[in-house]
C-alpha cells in the first residue's frame, strides 16, 4: 500500500511511522554530536571546548545538546563508554567466527587495527582525556576494556601454553600501544602514509609481537665506535 493511501483524511502520516521517523531523526542527531565531540575533544582537548561548539559543529544549537546528553561530560562518557562496548562486542563475534586460537588471533588483530584506522580521534581522545570523565563512567570504560584484554589473553593462552596470564597480557597491552599510536604518527609526521600500506604493516608487526618468542636468541654484544 502507498504511503498517500495510508494518509488520514487530515492528510497526515500513520502515528507509528511518524513516531519512527523521530526517533530516527533524534538518534541520528545524537551520532552527530558523538562524531562532533570525537574531532573536536581530539582536537583542541575536552576542557577547551564549549556545547555551544559541540552544537554548531552538529548542525543543532547549543542548548538542543541538552535533548540528547545531560551536559558534557555525559557526551565524553557515552562517546568512550560506546566505542569500548563496540570494541568488545566486536571481537567477541571474531573469536566465535574463528576455528583455532590462530585464525581468531590473526582476525583480533586485523579487527583492531580496522578499528584504529578507522576511528584515531577517539583513541587520542581516550589517552588524553580519560580522567574527565565521571567517575562511574571510567569505571564502566574500565571494566569494558579489562574484558576486552581479557579475550585476547584467552586467545594468546592457545599459542602460548604454560605462559603466565600476566605474561599474555602485556603482550596484549603493548600491541594495543603499537596499534592505536601509529595512525596518529602516519596522519601527523611527514608523508601520510596510504591506510591500503599502514594495514598490512600493522597487521604483520602486531602479530610479530604477539607471536614472538619470550626468550629471544642469543646475540654479540654490541661494541663501541671506535
Amino acid at each position: 500500500m502507498s504511503e498517500s493511501s495510508q494518509r488520514t483524511q487530515s492528510g497526515s502520516v500513520p502515528s507509528g511511522r511518524t513516531g519512527t521517523q523521530r526517533s530516527q531523526a533524534k538518534e541520528n542527531r545524537r551520532q552527530a554530536l558523538l562524531s562532533a565531540a570525537a574531532t573536536l575533544f581530539a582536537l583542541d582537548g575536552f576542557n577547551r571546548v564549549s556545547l555551544e561548539d559541540l552544537g554548531a559543529a552538529a548542525g543543532v544549537s547549543g542548548p538542543a545538546v541538552y535533548r540528547h546528553f545531560a551536559g558534557k561530560q555525559a557526551v565524553l562518557g557515552a562517546l568512550l563508554l560506546s566505542v569500548s562496548q563496540e570494541l568488545l562486542e566486536g571481537a567477541r563475534r571474531v573469536v566465535a567466527a574463528s576455528d583455532g586460537a590462530a585464525l581468531a588471533l590473526t582476525r583480533l588483530v586485523q579487527f583492531h587495527v580496522d578499528f584504529a584506522l578507522s576511528n584515531p580521534d577517539v583513541i587520542r581522545v581516550q589517552d588524553q582525556d580519560f580522567s574527565n570523565l565521571a567517575a562511574e563512567d571510567q569505571a564502566e570504560v574500565r571494566a569494558l576494556q579489562r574484558n576486552y584484554v581479557e579475550l585476547w589473553v584467552e586467545v594468546l593462552a592457545g599459542l602460548h601454553g604454560g605462559t603466565e596470564a600476566a605474561e599474555l597480557r602485556m603482550r596484549a597491552h603493548a600491541t594495543f600501544g603499537l596499534i592505536n599510536s601509529t595512525p596518529h604518527s602516519v596522519r601527523s609526521h611527514g608523508r601520510r602514509m596510504t591506510i591500503t600500506r599502514a594495514r598490512p604493516l600493522l597487521e604483520s608487526m602486531a602479530l610479530a609481537a604477539l607471536l614472538a618468542p619470550a626468550d629471544p636468541p642469543d646475540t654479540p654484544p654490541l661494541t663501541r665506535p671506535c
